[in-house]
C-alpha cells in the first residue's frame, strides 16, 4: 500500500526529512501555512517513547537517535516561534530519548550506541554525534541536566593542547560533482590533531552554556 508503513502499531518513517525541513523553514523565516502540516505529520508518526524511527524490522521498539534528532530540533524551534506549549512538550519529550542514554550510551549496558556518536564531525548533514546532541540540549535549556555530564566530560577531553577542538571524522568528500556524500565546500581540517573552527565554535558555545567555561 502507498503511504508510511505501520508495523506493531508504530509508523516507520524517516522523520529526519520532515524535521530538517521544519527546522530550517522556521529558522529562516520561510514558514507558512504548509509548515503546520510538517509538524502535524511528525506528531502523527511519533513513537510511544517520544521519538521516531524508520526501522522496518517489526521487533524494533524504541526510537532512533538519527531519526529523532532533527524532528526534535524542528518541533522545538517551531514551538518557540508559535509559542505553542503543547509542541514544546513534545520536543522536550523527544529530548528524553537522548538524555536517558546520556546522549550516546545504551540504557541496557551503558556501552556506546554507535561508534560515530562519540566522535566530532562537521557538518553532520542528517547524522548525529555528542556535540550536536549537547548543542541541542543547550538551545533547549537542558544542558545543565546531570545526564549531559558524561558527554560534556568527553567533549572536554577532546580539546587540543593548543586550543580548540578537531573534526575527528567527516561525512563528505570535496568535489564539484553531484553525488551521495559529496560537497563542493571544504569545511576545514579533519583529524584528531587538527583544530576545526566550526567544531571549536560549537564546543565553546556548549561548554559556556553548561557553566564549564567563562568567556
Amino acid at each position: 500500500q502507498d503511504g508510511v508503513p505501520v508495523m506493531c502499531g508504530r509508523h516507520r518513517r524517516c522523520a529526519s526529512q520532515q524535521g530538517n525541513a521544519l527546522f530550517y523553514l522556521t529558522r529562516l523565516g520561510l514558514d507558512n501555512e504548509r509548515t503546520e502540516a510538517l509538524a502535524e505529520r511528525l506528531l502523527h508518526w511519533r513513537w510511544p517513547d517520544g521519538g521516531w524511527n524508520c526501522d522496518k524490522k517489526p521487533e524494533a521498539n524504541h526510537s532512533s537517535f538519527t531519526e529523532t534528532f532533527l524532528p526534535m530540533n524542528g518541533l522545538f524551534v517551531f514551538s518557540e516561534k508559535k509559542k505553542d506549549a503543547a509542541l514544546r512538550r513534545v520536543a522536550l519529550g523527544a529530548a528524553e530519548v537522548f538524555l536517558k542514554r546520556n546522549l550516546y550510551l545504551r540504557m541496557s549496558n551503558h556501552r556506546v550506541i554507535d561508534r560515530e556518536f562519540p566522535l566530532l564531525h562537521y557538518p553532520l548533514y542528517w547524522h548525529y554525534d555528542i556535540l550536536a546532541g549537547l548543542k541541542s540540549m543547550a538551545e533547549m535549556g537542558l544542558i545543565r541536566d546531570p545526564r549531559c555530564a558524561k558527554a560534556l566530560d568527553l567533549l572536554e577531553s577532546k580539546q587540543l593542547s593548543g586550543g580548540g577542538w578537531p573534526a575527528e571524522r567527516r561525512y563528505y568528500k570535496v568535489s564539484r560533482k553531484i553525488g551521495l556524500g559529496i560537497d563542493d565546500v571544504d569545511w576545514g581540517p579533519t583529524g584528531t590533531r587538527k583544530r576545526n573552527e566550526w567544531v571549536s565554535a560549537d564546543a565553546l558555545y556548549v561548554l559556556r552554556a553548561a557553566g564549564r567555561l567563562e568567556i
